[in-house]
């Protein structure tokens, strides 16, 4: 049984960031004008999501950094169309089976 979550707050709305707001919230986190302390609280954020920003920039790269929940690509929109089609056919290759074990134990003694 999973327990049932309740928001402390149901009426405080999780912040979003677009891409350009991250990029530029770690290009002057990394010029080191300020302290991240004191950039964090001009810009409205935790000082420790700042971190987390440049880590993954730092990661995965300015172009697939900051990507989120965004349009896939061609490759990835194919790899999923293909893995949907392959579990429809395993799908229906299971239902056929169980429908032909059911038939052949009804016939057994």
């Amino acid at each position: 049984m999973a327990k049932s979550r309740q928001k402390v707050n149901p009426e405080l709305k999780r912040k979003q960031f677009n891409k350009e707001f991250k990029l530029e919230a770690v290009r002057l986190l990394e010029l080191g004008q300020k302290p991240a302390a004191q950039l964090a609280l001009e810009l409205g954020i935790q000082r420790n999501r700042l971190y987390k920003w440049q880590a993954q920039l730092r990661k995965v790269g300015k172009d697939s950094a900051f990507r989120g929940p965004g349009p896939k690509s061609c490759e990835e929109q194919g790899e999923v169309e293909r893995l949907k089609r392959e579990l429809k056919k395993v799908t229906e290759e299971r239902d056929i089976l169980k429908k032909a074990a059911t038939y052949f134990a009804k016939e057994l003694p």
